[in-house]
């Protein structure tokens, strides 16, 4: 990948996330402690700060520099989650990715996430997007439909019972509420997808 398009997929991300970090923080006063959106903003917007940098390393190198980025400025639990997910992305990703290089990079990114928020699909966390994404990229889906796919998995965690994280302490009263780590994902799923495909 050109550093122009990493550049131009870092400065998506940073743009969805500040966009809609007053969203993301609402959603976290519901059912958190309600920084999710202040916590995503300052960690993307770090990145932002040395896309250059990080856009001149090769794709594996510049996935990792970008989840360190992460670990180091967003706090909370997002901040190692997050920052999980893109350091094992270039851990298995090569330089030039085709889709099912790409599919299985995120299969064990995924892996990695739920070992570190010793979590799985269903308890209504980041993983309940990450997972539908998953498949629906091995499955040949379009940029557009796996956007799609994204959303609708977020929405999906509005019904669901938490049953990790700050919100599991709510019970029954966090359903009703879509789970903020889900619909960051979501976003940055989305952003992704249509610089991709305005290639």
């Amino acid at each position: 990948m050109a550093a122009s398009d990493f550049s131009r997929l870092i400065a998506a991300a940073a743009d969805t996330i500040a966009g809609h970090a007053d969203e993301l923080t609402a959603l976290d006063q519901a059912i958190g402690d309600g920084d999710h959106g202040l916590n995503m903003k300052r960690g993307f917007e770090a990145v932002r700060a040395d896309a250059d940098a990080i856009s001149a390393k090769p794709l594996p190198e510049a996935l990792k520099a970008v989840g360190t980025k992460l670990v180091m400025t967003v706090g909370g639990a997002s901040g190692p989650l997050f920052g999980t997910l893109f350091m094992a992305l270039g851990k298995d990703l090569s330089a030039a990715p085709d889709r099912d290089g790409l599919a299985a990079a995120l299969g064990k990114a995924i892996e990695a996430v739920a070992a570190r928020g010793k979590s799985q699909t269903g308890q209504k966390t980041m993983l309940d997007v990450l997972q539908p994404v998953q498949e629906a990229l091995a499955q040949g889906g379009t940029a557009k439909e796996i956007a799609e796919v994204a959303d609708k998995a977020a929405d999906a965690t509005i019904a669901m019972k938490a049953l990790r994280g700050r919100a599991s302490f709510l019970g029954e009263r966090s359903i009703g509420h879509m789970d903020p780590g889900a619909r960051s994902t979501a976003l940055l799923v989305r952003a992704i997808a249509e610089t991709i495909e305005g290639s």
